[in-house]
């Protein structure tokens, strides 16, 4: 699932017209950093496939507009190269979720992003007259190359990142968890401890304990996150039904002192009686209308 903002139709038009690989894709060979299974993540129209597999890679491009079947499996690596500085923000995000999804555990994705933008916001595209969208982009990420006009970032998952984590488990996730996708700014993961199939994390990478006192900007990516993971369990799990919820403070039953949001799937028949879904976490507190009915009684 690849999400296209309705505010940014041409995102497209923006594709560089050339016949040479890119600045990136030869710097990433020349390095030996493009290993096994490659994916072009946003391809255009397919300079770089051709140029790799000219050099012998078994590559795949991708592109939403271009090449639009989307990739099949897991790569070991992913070039995302010019696309992130043309879309809008919450674009950047599924892209960054998308392509956390298709690296393998072992992989490494490279995001190339252009250092030569003057202004951030729309403008008219000098050849085809319609608004095209174009920004900075600084991410998270280790940086591996940095020159005028270019920027090139290494991405791996979160918890193969041989992260320090002293005493709190979800700043640095075992590396044998399931990571289900991951942003710029938060991760998701199957729950170590399941209470239905499907039951999934999704955590801030900012260590705050309270989930009210997380920034604006930290719960909105949480959500965002939330909205992805939601779609990913429907297509590996099919449930007929999801509680979303989180535990504040140790009254309500928060155990881990890192803030984190449950997306717990439902299954038709999994308990007797769901009625009231969240309001069960109090006991007998859940069927209130046929408390309701009693009383009337």
């Amino acid at each position: 699932m690849i999400y296209r903002s309705p505010q940014n139709p041409n995102s497209h038009l923006t594709i560089k017209e050339r016949q040479w690989p890119s600045f990136p894709a030869k710097q990433l060979l020349q390095r030996g950093l493009i290993q096994g299974e490659v994916l072009d993540f946003g391809c255009g129209t397919g300079v770089d496939v051709a140029f790799l597999r000219e050099k012998g890679f078994t590559v795949t491009g991708y592109d939403p507009h271009y090449a639009p079947d989307y990739p099949q499996g897991k790569f070991d690596t992913i070039l995302c190269l010019y696309v992130l500085n043309v879309l809008l923000p919450e674009e950047q995000a599924v892209v960054l979720m998308a392509v956390s999804e298709l690296l393998k555990p072992t992989g490494r994705a490279y995001f190339a992003v252009r250092r030569d933008i003057k202004q951030n916001g729309f403008r008219i595209h000098a050849k085809h007259g319609v608004p095209v969208y174009q920004c900075n982009v600084v991410l998270p990420y280790r940086s591996i190359l940095q020159v005028p006009h270019c920027e090139i970032y290494e991405y791996r998952h979160l918890n193969q990142l041989n992260l320090l984590s002293g005493e709190c488990p979800f700043c640095a996730p075992e590396a044998e968890r399931e990571l289900l996708t991951e942003s710029a700014t938060a991760y998701a993961l199957l729950d170590k401890y399941p209470v239905s199939p499907g039951h999934a994390l999704v955590i801030p990478k900012q260590h705050t304990a309270d989930y009210f006192a997380l920034p604006g900007r930290a719960k909105t990516a949480c959500w965002m996150v939330v909205d992805r993971v939601k779609w990913l369990l429907d297509e590996r799990y099919q449930p007929d039904g999801y509680n979303v919820g989180v535990n504040v403070g140790s009254a309500a039953g928060q155990t881990v002192p890192h803030a984190h949001i449950h997306v717990i799937p439902r299954y038709a028949r999994d308990v007797e009686n769901p009625t009231g879904g969240v309001r069960n976490v109090m006991p007998g507190k859940g069927d209130y209308r046929g408390a309701s009915s009693r009383k009337e009684r």
